[in-house]
């Protein structure tokens, strides 16, 4: 049996914590916070009416965007209350409920592979010890031939840049650009946040 996630640790801890992560993102919405800044880098690296994966899509707020920007969206995340959240806020896109190691979505039906999978929201450091290689992966078989993946994550969470670069190395993944921001700010060693675009 697979080590539960640091995600579901979480929930087990604080069972509010999914409420409390929804009810943060529709404070900083309602306060006028830019929510949006994955989306537009993600919309501007693919043809309008692409095929996109929000690999451990949470809220929808990235999934959401694109989707309403014109794209054809598949959301993912093993947290039922946040795809409940999801599918309220962004009735479009088809968001699953599915553990990224276990991702396997021609079996559900959906054959057709993605132009582009985006990650965000340090969506890495919050899968089971151990399992980044194997959804890492996973995410690669789900890719087109040309298609890009496209992960956002901090530092000083318990998943090292370099292991994560080894982990990518491993799956098949070529790193083609690195920022330390999503509005393209150049990555260095020493950045706290990491921006990465896989082929």
């Amino acid at each position: 049996m697979r080590e539960e996630s640091l995600w579901q640790a979480q929930k087990r801890a604080n069972p509010g914590h999914s409420a409390w992560y929804i009810q943060r993102f529709e404070k900083m919405r309602a306060d006028g916070a830019d929510l949006d800044g994955e989306a537009r880098l993600i919309d501007a690296m693919v043809p309008r009416g692409s095929r996109i994966l929000d690999a451990g899509c949470g809220t929808g707020r990235v999934g959401g965007e694109l989707g309403w920007r014109g794209h054809t969206v598949v959301g993912v995340d093993a947290d039922a209350e946040l795809i409940e959240a999801a599918q309220a806020d962004h009735p479009d896109p088809t968001w699953l409920t599915g553990d990224l190691a276990e991702l396997d979505l021609p079996a559900l039906g959906i054959t057709e592979p993605f132009d582009l999978i985006v990650s965000a929201g340090n969506v890495m450091t919050f899968l089971a010890p151990g399992s980044a290689g194997l959804v890492l992966e996973n995410l690669k078989r789900h890719l087109a031939p040309q298609g890009r993946l496209v992960t956002g994550f901090g530092a000083g969470r318990g998943y090292g840049f370099d292991r994560f670069f080894a982990d990518a190395t491993d799956a098949g993944l070529q790193c083609q650009s690195r920022f330390a921001t999503w509005d393209l700010r150049p990555w260095r060693p020493a950045s706290d946040f990491l921006v990465a675009v896989f082929a």
